[in-house]
Parts: C-alpha cells; sequence; structure tokens
C-alpha cells in the first residue's frame, strides 16, 4: 500500500520514523513519502519537505508566515495529488494537518490522525469537523480516549511513544568521559527546546540562575539543527558545557532539570528527573492563547495527572528569581522532591505499558484491509 504521512516538528518526525519501521514490518510491500525529517527518512520515507522549514512557534508567529505557509499547502496538496495514496497519515501540527485532511476528504482519500490534535486544550468544537475529516483517531494521552467519547467519537489509544522511547533507551557507559563531564558535580540538565524562537526566549534566562548553584555543573541539551556558536552566544561562561542529540543521557546522569513545556517534560517525569518546567513566548502569542486556552496546566505531567506535580513558570513568571527558588525546592527539599516523584509514579500507572508504534501500525494496516 502507500502512505502519505506529515509531520512538521521534531518530536513528530521521531515518533513518525518508529510507526514507519514497524508499517514496514506489518506491510513488506510498503511505499512511504511525505514530509517530516531526518528520521522518518532514515527508517525509509521519501522525504520531500523538512519540518524545519515550517516550524513556527506560537499564534503571532503564525500569523506572521501566513503567506510562507499557503504554499507550503499548496506544494504539499499537488504532490499528494500526484502520489496518489492509499492512506495519508497525519501527526499532530493540527494548523497544518487539518487542512491537509479536508483536502483529502475532498479527494476521496483515507484520513488516519496519529497523534491527536490538541483540540482539548483550547476550541474544542473542531472535535466536530475530526468527526467529519478523519477516518480513524490515534490518541497517546490516557484522557484523550475519556475526551473524544464525550463527543461520541471512538479513538484508539495506543500508549504513549514517549515512555516508548525512554523505556526502549541504553543509557551510553561512556557519556560522561565522552562528553569531558567533570564526576565530582552532579548535573542540573537545561533543555531549552529544539526550537529557534524556544532556544531564543528560554535559553539565556534559565543560564542567569548558574551564580546561585556553583556546586553543581549546568549542562544544555542541543540539538545539532543548530551549531556551537548559535548556542554561545545566549551563553557567557566557557564551563556549562552543550551535549548534542544526547537528551536522553543526560537526564539519565542529572540530578534535576529546567525544562521547556513540551513533550520534554514527559520524559524528564519518565526519567524521574526533579524538573521545573518554564515557558515564554511573545507576548501577542500569550496574550491569545490566554484566551482560548482552556486547561488548567501547560505541562504533560500535569495534565495526565491532573493535578500540579511540577511547578509551571509561565510568561512574566519565568524570572531568575523564581527558578532559584523552584530549584532549590527540589535540589533540597526532600518532602517537595518525594512528592513529584509520587506524582512521576501516577503519570506513568495513566500511560499504561504499551508499544505504541507496533500497536499503531498494526492497527492502521488492519483497518485498510478491512476498509474501515
Amino acid at each position: 500500500m502507500k502512505y502519505y504521512i506529515i509531520a512538521g516538528e521534531r518530536s513528530g518526525d521521531l515518533h513518525a520514523s518508529n510507526l514507519i519501521k514497524q508499517l514496514r514490518k506489518q506491510d513488506p510491500e510498503a511505499d512511504i513519502r511525505g514530509w517530516g525529517g531526518d528520521m522518518m527518512q532514515e527508517a525509509g520515507m521519501h522525504l520531500v519537505k523538512h519540518y524545519q522549514e515550517m516550524a513556527f512557534m506560537g499564534f503571532a508567529e503564525a500569523a506572521a508566515n501566513f503567506f510562507k505557509i499557503l504554499g507550503f499547502l499548496r506544494e504539499c496538496k499537488e504532490d499528494i495529488t500526484a502520489f496518489k495514496p492509499d492512506v495519508i497519515i497525519l501527526v499532530d501540527y493540527a494548523g497544518f494537518n487539518m487542512r491537509i485532511a479536508k483536502f483529502a476528504k475532498e479527494h476521496g482519500l483515507k484520513v488516519f490522525y496519529y497523534i491527536s490534535p490538541k483540540i482539548w486544550a483550547w476550541n474544542q468544537g473542531r472535535v466536530h469537523k475530526i468527526k467529519r475529516l478523519v477516518d480513524r483517531m490515534f490518541v497517546i494521552m490516557p484522557f484523550e480516549e475519556e475526551f473524544y467519547g464525550r463527543f461520541d467519537y471512538k479513538v484508539d489509544y495506543i500508549g504513549n511513544p514517549v515512555a516508548d522511547s525512554v523505556n526502549d533507551h541504553v543509557v551510553a557507559p561512556d557519556f560522561r568521559v565522552r562528553n569531558h563531564i567533570q564526576n565530582n558535580k552532579p548535573i542540573i540538565a537545561l533543555l531549552p527546546g529544539s526550537r529557534k524562537q524556544e532556544i531564543e526566549n528560554m535559553l539565556e534566562v534559565m543560564l542567569s540562575v548558574l551564580p546561585s548553584f556553583r556546586d553543581y555543573q549546568f549542562i544544555v541539551a542541543g540539538v545539532s539543527n543548530f551549531s556551537k556558536e548559535y548556542y554561545e552566544q545566549y551563553n557567557k561562561d566557557p564551563n556549562i558545557k552543550i551535549v548534542y542529540d544526547q537528551t536522553y543521557d543526560l537526564l539519565a546522569h542529572a540530578k534535576a532539570a529546567l525544562v521547556t513545556s513540551g513533550t520534554a517534560t514527559l520524559e524528564t517525569a519518565l526519567f524521574d528527573v526533579p524538573q521545573v518546567v518554564c515557558y515564554k513566548t511573545s507576548a501577542i502569542s500569550y496574550a491569545i492563547g490566554k484566551r482560548v486556552i482552556k486547561v488548567p496546566y501547560i505541562s504533560l505531567v500535569n495534565l495526565i495527572a491532573d493535578k500540579p506535580i511540577v511547578t509551571e513558570l509561565i510568561q512574566e513568571d519565568f524570572t531568575a528569581k523564581k527558578i532559584v527558588a523552584e530549584l532549590k525546592s527540589i535540589l533540597f527539599d526532600k518532602y517537595a522532591m518525594q512528592k513529584q516523584k509520587e506524582g512521576y509514579a501516577l503519570v506513568k500507572k495513566r500511560i499504561g505499558e504499551y508499544r505504541t508504534a507496533e500497536r499503531a501500525a498494526e492497527l492502521m494496516v488492519g483497518y485498510m484491509k478491512e476498509n474501515v
């Protein structure tokens, strides 16, 4: 069968790459083409467009790039028409992918959605559009099954791919040696995000708390999309190290972490690392988001637990002073540390134990054969 897959972010690239590997096992004749990243390409997909060209953060930034996004949509639709897939598999990235879903339905193409758009967070009325345009929805958050059920829309909960990735990870025994990391100082991991706008908004403030923690070494989780020189413009201390594409190994060695809101908050929790969640975007994007977002938390940890497990420092609260206070709490207050660990245990229980990509591929190929 012919599959067209679209992922618009780094996390989507990872999850889609695992799905592609499993689709190939279920369907050895699979012909897979799409938009995404290096990992999807390495898994065997013909890559048409890299997600780095499409990564816009926040409402205002997306609006500023409106005409560029329209061009991408036109290009994508033309490529789908030429490829004639049996199914289009959309991976998160709702603003772009829901437009593709509409196009697909208009042209009689089957649509699967792998990793639901976060409609439970804002504009929940979009569920009716999803019911019209998406043939099968595969969700990775335990609360999403109940959410869609309220609208009489049956979805498949397949577990969480982040949990699979963490459980499968084998920590490199030479991590410290390879990266010239001291053994005599505990590590505080800094996860400023993988997008340029995130790093610009987060990293400098995160690094500003270093003078309050001289007995610790701060290590930045870098991504190889950006050069050492790019990171160094925010870092004036030569003793602060940047390790590239080794986030899991870094978390496995960390005593605590400062984490930009997103998938990384869940990854950090699954490694049992105490964390402070941080988030800052442009003033316009924040003002819009505050009006439309309907959930009480921004971190996946708190959303899955349905209660505050980790502290969230958002926008005006994202200051060096507040970071220092919260970081000291999870480092030195045994009660605070224990409460966070207990919360992490609850999150793991709610996620459950699944082989997410394998389960999704089995269902997808089965549904295609049954023409469901």
